[in-house]
């Protein structure tokens, strides 16, 4: 049931988000259309922890900021390397080892790795990620540890 509730506010948050208009008809359009999907949810069987896991709910939009922030800045990083030519690239690949708990742990791990320019997690097995990075900078932003780290808190 709390799964239900919380897939209703999210979705109706996401329309009143996208919307921008709050008058009466759109207003009912929108509990009609979060009522449907919230039932059709259901019987599908999908309202459950794992299709929807309420403890990353609140702690994966700070982690999103943050990330965002740091592709940013890893971007500059590839845009040097673009400038600077071939010496500024020595690809590499190296095993880094996920600290996550869960399975979508580990998964928002190695997506947050190969969101980031400059890295791409090339495997995945156990907790095991084989990445090619671009170049030390970018291997050695990574060897730090700071987005295993964050990937743990949001897991909880």
């Amino acid at each position: 049931m709390r799964h239900a509730l919380a897939l209703s506010i999210l979705l109706s948050a996401f329309w009143l988000v996208n919307s921008g208009h709050y008058t009466p008809l759109l207003l009912t359009f929108m509990l009609a259309s979060v009522a449907s999907i919230v039932a059709l949810s259901h019987y599908m069987d999908m309202v459950d922890g794992e299709a929807q896991p309420l403890n990353i709910t609140f702690t994966l939009p700070i982690y999103l900021l943050w990330l965002a922030k740091e592709v940013v800045l890893a971007n500059i990083v590839v845009a040097k390397c673009v400038w600077r030519g071939k010496k500024a690239i020595s690809p590499r690949t190296m095993v880094v080892t996920a600290s996550q708990k869960s399975d979508l742990g580990i998964v928002i791990y190695a997506n947050s790795i190969t969101l980031t320019p400059g890295t791409v997690s090339i495997d995945l097995e156990d907790n095991k990620i084989l990445v090619h990075a671009l170049n030390e900078e970018s291997a050695a932003g990574l060897l730090t540890g700071e987005m295993d780290r964050r990937v743990c808190k949001v897991e909880g």
